[in-house]
């Protein structure tokens, strides 16, 4: 059964909850405030940032400049960052919450807020951030799904079982079996059966599936009434 295969599942689905929810919580503050910026038409740079957002969602370094910057450079390889800075910032979400934010807030409450004495980080606090549950709790959606999806990332630079998110442990585990059905003669051996026993049963596996699905299941009702709101409030405008 599922508590047979060991403290590795439970150890991943704790670091796939932690990258997941944190990481979506930092990602929306980031790309809220700097939509915001975006938004405001008293600021001068407002032209050139969108451009160059814009642009960055268009082109990329690509997967090996990527990994040698993550690797060599900024050395979040095996640490719990990796899954965290990297997507910290989407540039395609970025432009959808700066139009939700003009669509939906007029120009005259920003300006009334300033005449009140109101800075732009209160602006953005008591404001932005009320006003724009829709449209954070639509991104948010998102963000959390693509995260707790996300295998490539730990399968590409996490060697720790600690740090293994429960995605990649997942497609480890099929990836072996899958092995060890093309190579009958493998299966044979003593490190063949050794690992034959060490994997979990086809519904054990099941079990592991349906169990990654719940948290999932759970945010759904939670954003649901946000969510047709802010993709048709933040479309209505490029």
């Amino acid at each position: 059964n599922l508590a047979r295969t060991g403290s590795q599942i439970l150890n991943s689905y704790k670091v796939t909850v932690f990258y997941s929810f944190t990481g979506t919580f930092l990602s929306l503050f980031v790309m809220s405030m700097f939509a915001f910026v975006l938004a405001q038409r008293r600021f001068p740079a407002r032209k050139a940032l969108t451009i160059f957002t814009f642009i960055t969602m268009l082109f990329s370094g690509g997967l090996v400049p990527s990994y040698i910057l993550n690797v060599r450079y900024l050395h979040l390889d095996n640490t719990i960052w990796v899954f965290l800075l990297p997507g910290l910032v989407d540039s395609f979400h970025i432009i959808i919450l700066r139009t939700f934010i003009q669509t939906s807030i007029p120009d005259s409450l920003f300006e009334a807020a300033i005449i009140d004495g109101a800075n732009d980080f209160s602006i953005y606090l008591k404001i932005v951030l009320p006003l724009s549950k829709a449209g954070l709790a639509t991104i948010g959606l998102f963000g959390l799904i693509g995260r707790w999806n996300n295998w490539f990332t730990g399968m590409l630079y996490i060697d720790n079982p600690k740090l293994i998110p429960l995605q990649t442990l997942l497609q480890k585990i099929q990836r072996d079996i899958e092995f060890i059905k093309s190579n009958a003669e493998f299966s044979d051996t003593v490190a063949g059966l050794e690992l034959l026993r060490s994997m979990p049963t086809e519904s054990t596996r099941m079990a592991i599936t349906i169990i990654a699905t719940v948290p999932i299941l759970f945010a759904y009702p939670f954003f649901q009434r946000y969510f047709i709101k802010g993709l048709t409030i933040g479309s209505i405008k490029g």
